[in-house]
């Protein structure tokens, strides 16, 4: 794939505070990156950085391999919504349209058909400040989208909505990136980082912890874990071999093993007293990924990662 953004070397300073530490990745043409971590990590002064919004001490952003946004070419969905609310939601759509210099009556064609996919059908005339909280971040997709970016930066796109809209915006998403947008994603809900994207960027404390490809970092990190109902001590599991951790909960007991086992082998060592109900192995979430890092658990591999 050809990149579309190049983030190199990245470094961002307030005061006496580094917020960022070198920081590089990359962003495809047609591919769903993820840019993760937790509250205070980066993050949003990665995006502010990409969006000129501010400027970085060190390194340099590129698009395309140049150095100006092209800013008719980006679209920006924020954390913090921002739509006028006394505006009708057509005058505002065209309006956004406008400042990316897309052609009016094209945007007003694609407004219309938007409406009508997210539901909002009729709608035209209604000001922002009659919607709903999901409505109103429906018409702030479409404004992100609506005079076809290259590029789409997504802050938390999926706040506020209810499961049947998250499932419409999932495959907008899906639909955007198979047509060539180069996407990147920021969001706290794991699993649908983990169903969504093609490759993930983890900062914590300015730095970057994961880079790679969704299938090979979950390779890499995601060692297994055997989850077992039934009315069992903890000192019948404690003592198994590649067992790294116990925690129990109720009537069920989930071990985390090492990364290496060999699945058959080893469930051949349980101990014949334990109740079993119901067994399971498979491996850890991205969001257990996410946790174990935000808290400083060190339970994944020691070292870095970086695989593009």
């Amino acid at each position: 794939m050809k990149a579309f953004l190049q983030v190199d070397h990245l470094k961002k300073s307030f005061k006496n505070t580094t917020i960022l530490k070198d920081i590089s990745f990359d962003v495809n043409k047609g591919e769903i990156m993820a840019i993760l971590g937790p509250n205070g990590a980066g993050k949003s002064t990665t995006i502010r950085n990409i969006m000129g919004i501010i400027y970085p001490d060190e390194g340099n952003i590129t698009f395309e391999g140049k150095q100006q946004i092209p800013r008719n070419k980006v679209g920006y969905l924020p954390e913090e919504r921002g739509l006028y609310k006394n505006v009708q939601v057509m005058d505002i759509l065209l309006y956004l349209a406008e400042l990316k210099d897309y052609p009016r009556k094209k945007a007003r064609e694609r407004a219309l058909a938007y409406l009508k996919k997210f539901g909002l059908e009729g709608k035209e005339k209604t000001s922002v400040e009659e919607l709903s909280k999901g409505m109103g971040q429906k018409v702030q997709f479409i404004a992100s989208i609506i005079h076809e970016p290259a590029f789409l930066i997504l802050d938390e796109p999926f706040s506020g909505l209810d499961p049947v809209s998250q499932e419409l915006f999932k495959q907008e998403i899906r639909d955007l990136a198979a047509n060539g947008t180069a996407i990147l994603l920021s969001s706290h809900q794991m699993n649908l980082v983990e169903e969504m994207c093609d490759r993930l960027f983890l900062i914590h404390r300015g730095q970057k912890v994961i880079y790679g490809k969704m299938d090979d970092v979950k390779q890499e990190y995601a060692n297994f874990k055997c989850t077992i109902k039934g009315t069992n001590k903890r000192e019948d599991v404690e003592g198994l071999p590649d067992v790294q951790r116990v925690e129990q909960r109720d009537d069920t007991t989930i071990l985390y093993l090492t990364k290496d086992i060999h699945i058959a082998s080893w469930l051949k060592q349980l101990p014949d007293q334990l109740e079993v109900k119901e067994l399971s192995i498979d491996r850890i979430s991205l969001h257990e990924i996410f946790i174990d890092i935000a808290t400083d658990q060190n339970m994944l591999n020691e070292g870095e990662y970086e695989r593009a």
